[in-house]
């Protein structure tokens, strides 16, 4: 018989998350916390990236070539260390069979 892990209440914690992240990357309009959300967004781009890849059932290797470029560029993409050019995010994106569609903030 599995036995379920079922966190109390008393588990939970509950944090400021702006809070944290002005003690690790200082106030919100700093320069240091423009670093690091651009870090952050370039991470969050390759992630997204590499799932597609992967859903795609396809290798690094086999993106890069669609797309003319090699695995080392796709595999810097995927961990946030690269960020693609506007233009090779959508040779990207139509190599993986996906398209990209921008809406307005509401």
């Amino acid at each position: 018989m599995k036995r379920k892990n079922i966190m109390s209440e008393k588990d939970l914690k509950i944090f400021d998350v702006d809070a944290q992240l002005d003690a690790a990357f200082d106030k919100e309009g700093t320069p240091e916390r423009k670093i690091a959300e651009d870090k952050a967004y370039a991470f969050f781009t390759g992630q997204i990236i590499e799932e597609a890849r992967k859903k795609a059932n396809m290798t690094q290797a086999e993106l890069a070539e669609k797309i003319g470029t090699n695995k080392s560029y796709i595999s810097r993409v995927e961990t946030g260390r690269t960020e693609p050019k506007v233009s090779t995010f959508y040779r990207i994106a139509s190599a993986l069979g996906l398209t990209v569609k921008l809406t307005p903030v509401i």
